[in-house]
Parts: C-alpha cells; structure tokens; sequence
C-alpha cells in the first residue's frame, strides 16, 4: 500500500442551516433556495427547529420542484422528533421528486426548549445518542431499497421494505454532525459526511475554545481514529458563522476581540482566552479580502481534510465572490 497521503477533496460549498424562514414566510424560503442555486452553491440546507421557521420534510418538497440543480438536504434533522421509518419514506421521496439530489442530515437533536414546547422527552445525552444509533441503521437499510428487520432497544422493525426506492445509489448520502467525541465516533461509524461543529458544554452552551484551528484538528483526528479505513470516504463539513470582508484583517480581528472582552452572548461558555492569531485561523470565522479568504480556506482543508464550506443564508452574496474562487480546487 502506497503510503502517500490522498489527493485532497474538492471544495464543494453549502448555503443554509440557520435563518431561513424569518421573515415572508415560505415563499421567502425558496427564493433563498433559487438565489443560493444562481450564486453557484453545490447545495442548500433547511434546519429543523419547531419554532419560527418552515417544516423541513415539506420544504423539501417544494426545493426539488422549485430548483433544477442545486443539492437539497437538512442541517440537521433532530431525530426525536420522527421514527426513522416515517424519515425513510419520507427521504426516499424527496430523493426522487429532485431526481437525485437529496443529502439527508440527521442529528440526536439538542434544544431542549424546543422538545419540552412539544411536548416530547428530551432524553439524557447517552440515550439521545444511542437512539440516534439504531435510526441511522434503520435509515441504511430502508434507503438501499431493502427489507429491515431491527429489534433494538428503542426501535423495532418487522419485514418492512423501504420504498420508493430513492434515484441515487446505493443511497442518499447520509450527514451527521457533531462536536463532542461521542458524536463524532458516532459519525464516524455510519455517516458519509460529518459536519465537524463546535463542542457544546453540559448546559448546552458552545465552548469558545472550539473555533480555534487546533482545537478543530483534534476534533477531526478523533474522527480519523474512529473511522479507520473508512475515514478517506467521508467528506467533512464545517460552517462559517462569521463573514468580514475587510481589507486590513489584523485590526478587524483585534476589534472582534475589543467587543468581545466587553461580554460575550449568553449561548457562549468562555473557556479559553483566544488571541488575533486564533480569531485569523479559526474555520469558523471568516475576516479579510476575498483573496485573502479563500486563502484561508485552502489552509483549513490542508491542515484539516475539511473541504465542504458552508454559510448561512443572511451571508450568501458575501461569500458568492470567494466561491468563484475555489470552484473546481
């Protein structure tokens, strides 16, 4: 076995996850879509959240009449709030009305405000996750077409044939994201594409330390140790949350920092005291020239493996320059 190191993968990037459906409603929404799919975005992602946003399943539907070329998927679904038999019906048909377009993101869902609104449990982490285990291996099966029969702790099936059968093969590319290590084993065990996110602390809050460029590295080696032989199969996602163009970097980045010694939002635990070389480093942060950007990024993948950007919607005409770019890299 050659001992060379794999040519990396090409940049593929993803508008959505956040943001979608504030203000006009649905038609609002697509049109997003339709502007993502004109500024040459490979796909585009729908949350799910039971709050003020659209029902993702529908939304979905709508996409793949809506659009003609862009991929269609979920950032990501929680999956205590459907059985992962309804999901795969559910999938498999929006694989074949978008003639093969959808990426199914599924996740073991974290907002417990939103479950206790619903009236659903909201079970502990270590069940939350193990359930999420079972569905992924029920999602597998059903979405290849074939007949299932699970007896897991949480789900059961009985002879259940998955139908229709989805346009791509074997089946829909299936994402899980993650940050904390079971997650990311978790994700690394079945998923296709991992969305490498920051870790959260036991009261739910993101931890500062995350967005660091080393901290994300261990993150993804966690994942390379876990995957094994698998791990050159799996394509890597990250998520810009902040986007400047600017064109004197440095000072911008020392400002970030000036407004953030002030207080930082209340989702935020500060666990790590982070400096203008972190702010400039971080995969999730965004500040520069377009040239000066993309550069970045090119560094991120070299340093990660990661190569599948996304933004959220608000910053798709921000990032569209940067993309023309790194197309085709």
């Amino acid at each position: 076995m050659s001992s060379e190191a794999s040519p990396p993968r090409k940049f593929r990037f993803a508008a959505g996850g956040e943001g979608n459906a504030d203000e006009g409603g649905a038609r609002r929404f697509v049109k997003l879509a339709q502007k993502a799919e004109e500024l040459g975005f490979d796909s585009f992602m729908i949350p799910d959240h039971l709050g003020n946003q659209v029902g993702p399943i529908a939304a979905l539907g709508a996409l793949a009449i809506a659009t003609d070329k862009i991929r269609l998927g979920t950032a990501v679904l929680a999956n205590g709030f459907r059985h992962p038999a309804i999901l795969a019906k559910d999938a498999a048909t929006i694989d074949v009305l978008s003639g093969g377009r959808l990426e199914l993101g599924i996740g073991a869902g974290w907002m417990k405000e939103e479950f206790d609104k619903g009236g659903i449990d909201y079970e502990r982490p270590g069940v939350r996750i193990a359930k999420l285990e079972e569905s992924l291996q029920i999602l597998d099966t059903l979405l290849r077409g074939q007949e299932c029969n699970f007896d897991g702790k949480y789900y059961q099936i009985k002879g259940l044939t998955g139908s229709p059968r989805p346009r791509q093969g074997p089946r829909p590319p299936i994402a899980v994201g993650g940050g904390g290590p079971k997650m990311l084993a978790l994700a690394a065990k079945y998923a296709d594409i991992i969305s490498v996110a920051t870790p959260t602390s036991k009261e739910g809050k993101l931890l500062l330390s995350g967005v660091t460029l080393e901290k994300t590295m261990e993150r993804v080696e966690r994942i390379r140790e876990a995957a094994g032989e698998r791990f050159d199969d799996i394509e890597l996602n990250w998520t810009i949350t902040t986007i400047v163009i600017t064109d004197d970097r440095e000072q911008t980045a020392e400002m970030a920092l000036s407004a953030l010694d002030q207080g930082f939002p209340p989702n935020i635990e500060v666990d790590a005291k982070l400096s203008v070389e972190d702010i400039l480093n971080s995969p999730y942060l965004a500040i520069g020239s377009f040239d000066e950007i993309a550069d970045q990024i090119r560094m991120v993948r070299e340093k990660t493996t990661m190569s599948y950007v996304g933004v959220f919607p608000t910053q798709m005409d921000a990032f569209a320059p940067i993309i023309s770019q790194l197309k085709g890299e």
